[in-house]
């Protein structure tokens, strides 16, 4: 059970309901992949972030860019939300349709278009997934490295900007997107980037593109780097005594210049659900979990380098994962450490944050936070891809005990507070959504917010592209 949207966010609900005409409209073209069944609309009216909002008015699917493009163009017509859906998985509210409207449904948009190995390039609709690119390229002896956990589709992790897993050694999503196609607010269909590495062609509007959550534009196709898939790939586990020896280990990784591909943290309350859920006997204490891409030769280098640097810090005995086997159980458990954290507290709700800090602060945030955690007596546990200075903690609550929600939540702000002051942000890769809002004008002031807001009514005058969502009005 969800909470209902708090008191800041309440204005934020102004349903625009869908006319008549205009369903029929969209029954009239797209048959039976346009639904206006409480089910379907309920289940495109969801996601993992913990609020309730009524769902859409109708939910259509489309198969193609001139779909979504006709789509749009009703939608303009009429004044009427559209909302972009891919996978579901978001965390922030991205999907919520908080002014009510058309879920724009993508997920059969999942075609490969083009795979141009020689450029390490791929082209594909917005609705296919990370797992499913990297399954049909295989092939090729390239993948694609995003990896930020669940199997989000491109389109959702391209206007969110995701990260993940991988992030310390090949980037984002920001760094990952050479060319979009994207059906504006008035329907039309354009064009940003290319396949080339670089241009100064203009306004950077893939950029603006990106991260932009569902709120300039439906994103229908995406061009992306791809990575030669590495001749030596070795896993690792690590112990420490305390979270803080994992943390300076870290730091002084990344100071010392490894190229370690995965550098991920779970606490020991982490370990421990995680040793539940997938029947792992990993020793109970904070872990760092690695990963090391190369050459043979590169990887051995780079795994003496940490593990002298770890010893320093009384890192315990490393644990090897050398064949694919025994590396997709770790990184499946890594994975799987969100639904099993939640088991640690039966019919719990997660509520969760995501911020990042520069790596030389990264311990300070951690240990701060820590203790107020521990002293609200709120369950939680943490994870993080503590190589690039991203962690989540996940705060335990009973959906049905309000003071526990209000505890998160007042333990969620001290956090994101906190990053902000030590020159971080309040979101390194769920974005900024409804959940987050509050925090944008702190992080980037009320002049860079006010030209946010420009750019959006410049390019949305009637404001139908995922209303209420990072900024209100």
């Amino acid at each position: 059970m969800n909470a209902p949207l708090p008191a800041h966010l309440q204005p934020l609900l102004d349903p625009r309901p869908v006319p008549p005409a205009m369903i029929d409209a969209l029954k009239a073209r797209f048959g039976d992949r346009c639904s206006t069944a409480l089910a379907v609309r309920e289940q495109h009216g969801r996601d993992e972030s913990p609020f309730d909002v009524p769902p859409p008015d109708v939910v259509v699917y489309c198969d193609s860019t001139d779909e979504v493009a006709a789509v749009v163009k009703l939608a303009d017509a009429h004044a009427v939300p559209v909302i972009p859906y891919g996978a579901g998985s978001s965390l922030e509210g991205h999907l919520l349709a908080v002014q009510g409207g058309v879920s724009i449904d993508l997920s059969r948009m999942n075609r490969i278009l083009s795979i141009q190995p020689e450029d390490l390039t791929v082209t594909v609709q917005a609705g296919v997934t990370r797992m499913q690119l990297n399954n049909e390229i295989r092939h090729t002896g390239l993948f694609f490295p995003i990896d930020p956990g669940a199997d989000a589709s491109l389109g959702g992790m391209s206007a969110t900007r995701a990260s993940g897993t991988n992030a310390v050694r090949y980037g984002t999503m920001r760094e990952n997107v050479l060319a979009l196609t994207v059906v504006t607010a008035s329907g039309e269909v354009i064009h940003t980037g290319t396949r080339a590495r670089k241009s100064s062609a203009g306004y950077d509007l893939t950029r603006l593109m990106v991260g932009s959550e569902g709120t300039l534009g439906v994103m229908t196709e995406i061009t992306l780097k791809l990575f030669p898939q590495p001749e030596a790939v070795m896993a690792a586990v690590c112990s420490f005594p305390t979270i803080a020896d994992a943390v300076q280990t870290t730091i002084e990784v990344i100071q010392m210049g490894v190229p370690i591909a995965r550098c991920e943290l779970l606490d020991g309350n982490a370990v421990k659900a995680v040793n539940r859920h997938d029947k792992l006997s990993l020793r109970e204490s904070p872990m760092l979990l690695m990963e090391f891409h190369g050459t043979p030769a590169g990887v051995k280098e780079q795994i003496e380098t940490v593990e002298q640097i770890a010893g320093e810090h009384q890192g315990l005995a490393f644990e090897w994962a050398e064949t694919p086997e025994e590396r997709t159980r770790l990184w499946t458990a890594r994975h799987h450490a969100y639904l099993s954290g939640l088991q640690l507290k039966p019919g719990c709700r997660a509520v969760t944050t995501d911020t990042c800090v520069p790596i030389s602060r990264l311990a300070e945030c951690l240990l701060d936070t820590v203790a107020e955690v521990d002293e609200s007596g709120l369950p939680y546990f943490i994870v993080g891809h503590v190589g690039d200075g991203n962690f989540h903690v996940a705060y335990l609550i009973d959906p049905n005990i309000p003071a526990e929600r209000e505890t998160a939540e007042r333990l969620n702000h001290q956090l994101v507070q906190r990053a902000l002051q030590l020159d971080g942000t309040c979101t390194g890769e769920h974005g900024i959504g409804l959940h987050k809002m509050e925090f944008l004008v702190s992080e980037a002031g009320a002049g860079a917010v006010d030209m946010m807001r420009t750019v959006k009514r410049a390019l949305d005058p009637k404001n139908i592209m995922n209303p209420g969502k990072i900024f209100a009005g």
